[in-house]
């Protein structure tokens, strides 16, 4: 099911505004900003507000259709959760950012949950290093 099925099951409205954001992150090839989608959203809804943008992002977020990154460095980025879940390694030299698969970090999720009797949320992660290249150049 959609973002927009859902949030007309759960008995939110699907205004413009809203329609056209869900749009935007469902077109974007990347982990996107709120900024960013604000200045999409603008170029074809003048009137757009970016408290409607952050708004709209935290209600997807809550709902699950939304997952969040903070790459440490820069603004938050977003991306729709149907897209699939995965976790990020991002080089802070470079700032290269690779997707790393979901099933990496099961060990971890067991170790945590088995050794400390903590349930980890590991579903969006962003792990900060130094990639091959910035290392290899590091002698």
């Amino acid at each position: 099911m959609g973002c927009q099925e859902v949030l007309h099951k759960k008995g939110h409205r699907l205004t413009p505004q809203r329609m056209l954001i869900i749009e935007i992150l469902h077109n974007a090839d990347k982990h996107i900003s709120a900024e960013e989608i604000y200045e999409q959203l603008r170029s074809r809804y003048p009137y757009a507000n970016i408290s409607t943008v952050y708004r709209t992002l935290e209600l997807l977020k809550k709902l699950g259709l939304v997952s969040e990154i903070d790459v440490g460095e820069g603004p938050v980025r977003y991306h729709v959760a149907e897209k699939g879940r995965h976790h990020h390694l991002v080089c802070s030299g470079c700032g290269k950012m690779v997707e790393m698969e979901e099933s990496a970090l099961h060990e971890l999720k067991h170790v945590l949950l088995r050794d400390y009797g903590f349930d980890a949320d590991l579903k969006h992660l962003a792990i900060l290093g130094r990639c091959r290249e910035c290392r290899a150049g590091q002698k």
